[in-house]
């Protein structure tokens, strides 16, 4: 089983070493760290990087979005497997040998990671992030354990690279994307819950909803929409997480948050409803820079 580290950037000079960092302590011996990404600054971070380890390949990106730069890189990638992430992340210490222990069952196409929160719990959207990422890994530890369909996050997975031929370009959510085409092909999809990566998430709701419209509306795109795979909705979400959002709370402040938090998801959702569904905005859109992420 050969490896392959696809990491995707645009406009982080000052993140991606430390992405880099992290992956190159626990890389196999041969494996290589591709890095997608179509600006100056980032770029010469990572030339600078590869003259000193030369398992590590730039990529020039057109710069025309994320999917397409995933087809690119992926296209580039030599290993069986490619481990997918991002330029502006840190996976621990010990991420990928979790990560990559389910591929020894051949009914696995693909493995995710479990995201943490690297914002403080003290701020309304940093507790936001921290009861968003233990709702999504109590999901994944339940559907995992009864062998159902469940999301990769973007932040961190892994799959067989034989099963992703083409990435649709105008995908809002392109790790969605790839979760349901592997599941559509027969292939189990795990979750590796010690393989930690830690994110960074908006300070501002402003940011917050452009990040979440974003994603949240690749769910509404016909890719994901019409497969017979689904694990997230408004009211998958309504059904599954209001009791560990309203449990989740250690104090009047938080639980008043949480309450906050369930009338932005409504707002949400309503956005990606009349954005993506009624008025049909492009990529080219929607995707927009989230400043405080950085």
């Amino acid at each position: 089983m050969t490896i392959s580290i696809l990491i995707t950037a645009y406009k982080e000079p000052t993140t991606i070493g430390q992405a880099m960092d992290a992956f190159l302590a626990q890389m196999p011996d041969e494996a290589d760290l591709l890095v997608v990404c179509p600006d100056e600054g980032t770029t010469a971070v990572v030339l600078h990087y590869a003259q000193s380890h030369p398992q590590i390949h730039h990529i020039q990106d057109p710069g025309t979005g994320k999917p397409a730069a995933l087809n690119i890189g992926l296209a580039a990638a030599k290993g069986d497997i490619v481990v997918l992430s991002d330029g502006d992340i840190v996976v621990a210490d010990d991420a990928l040998s979790p990560l990559l222990a389910p591929f020894t069952d051949e009914n696995v196409g693909a493995v995710t990671g479990h995201p943490l929160s690297s914002s403080p719990r003290n701020t309304k959207l940093g507790y936001w992030s921290h009861l968003l990422t233990a709702g999504a890994h109590q999901e994944r530890l339940r559907r995992d354990a009864l062998g159902e369909f469940l999301l990769c996050s973007g932040y961190l997975f892994a799959c067989r690279k034989a099963l992703i031929n083409h990435i649709p370009e105008d995908a809002l959510s392109e790790d969605a994307v790839i979760s349901h085409r592997i599941a559509e092909q027969g292939y189990r999809i795990r979750y590796a819950p010690d393989a930690l990566v830690y994110v960074k998430y908006p300070t501002t709701y402003k940011d917050w909803l452009l990040q979440k419209v974003r994603s949240a509306g690749g769910y509404a795109q016909k890719y994901v929409r019409n497969s017979p795979y689904q694990m997230r909705s408004a009211k998958l979400e309504a059904i599954h997480g209001t009791r560990l959002a309203l449990g989740f709370a250690k104090n009047l402040r938080e639980f008043g948050w949480t309450l906050q938090l369930f009338a932005a998801r409504v707002h949400l959702w309503s956005l990606v409803f009349w954005q993506v569904r009624v008025k049909k905005r492009p990529l080219s859109e929607l995707w927009q820079r989230v400043e405080t992420t950085k």
